[in-house]
């Protein structure tokens, strides 16, 4: 199923300017990015745990799932549902030749929040990975709460984010100018817990990418489960 709605995102004008061209410049950067970031040794033993944790034929939620690898095809191949959802074209159509049994929709973040114009259900669980660093931080929190209501009850959330204090900050990545945005360890554990989350687990990883321009990073993982 090939679903490509157009995002009606909301924010401040200079914001959805940049997310728009974020998007522009990871649909020009395409299967480069997993070329860069080949070992995704976080990622993958994240998403690991969700499988030894959800029941069969669970409902999951790749929020910026890029090109579909390894995370969703990882959990497509555990027999789960499997939704990916991205704000880059170019990335979104990779994901659908790359796992062609998830579904696959180019929308905003901002976009998904229950009873919103592009309303999805709900999930057994939610990944994020690498994906939340790519807005503000005064939005970071709202979008957790997006990812609560998401969820049924008792449901599961991984996320990872680089350490780094700070926000929406330029950087140049694989020939391209983006912003990130990104919090001191015990700073993303307080964010996620106000937004009614219980960490159950956190991982780090040191990791140099595969290219010049991107420096070693710290990369921290969060394993939470709903609360309420």
């Amino acid at each position: 199923m090939e679903v490509d709605y157009e995002s009606d995102a909301v924010g401040s004008e200079g914001i959805l300017r940049d997310r728009e061209g974020q998007a522009e410049a990871f649909d020009a950067i395409g299967d480069r990015y997993d070329e860069a970031f080949p070992y995704k040794k976080g990622q993958l033993a994240a998403a690991e745990w969700l499988i030894g944790a959800l029941p069969a034929r669970s409902r999951v939620l790749d929020l910026g799932c890029g090109t579909g690898l390894p995370t969703a095809r990882q959990l497509v191949e555990a027999g789960f549902e499997v939704v990916g959802v991205d704000l880059s074209r170019g990335m979104v159509d990779l994901a659908r030749e790359y796992v062609p049994g998830a579904t696959f929709h180019r929308l905003d973040i901002a976009d998904l929040g229950p009873g919103g114009p592009h309303d999805l259900g709900r999930f057994d669980a939610v990944v994020a990975f690498f994906s939340l660093l790519m807005l503000p931080r005064t939005e970071i929190p709202g979008t957790l709460r997006t990812v609560h209501d998401l969820l049924v009850p008792g449901g599961l959330f991984t996320l990872s984010m680089v350490e780094a204090d700070v926000d929406y900050f330029k950087i140049p990545f694989l020939g391209h100018l983006i912003r990130v945005s990104g919090y001191l360890r015990d700073d993303l554990r307080q964010v996620i817990e106000e937004a009614e989350f219980e960490v159950i687990e956190e991982t780090s990883y040191s990791y140099a990418p595969a290219i010049s321009d991107v420096p070693p990073e710290e990369q921290l993982f969060f394993n939470c489960a709903r609360r309420g």
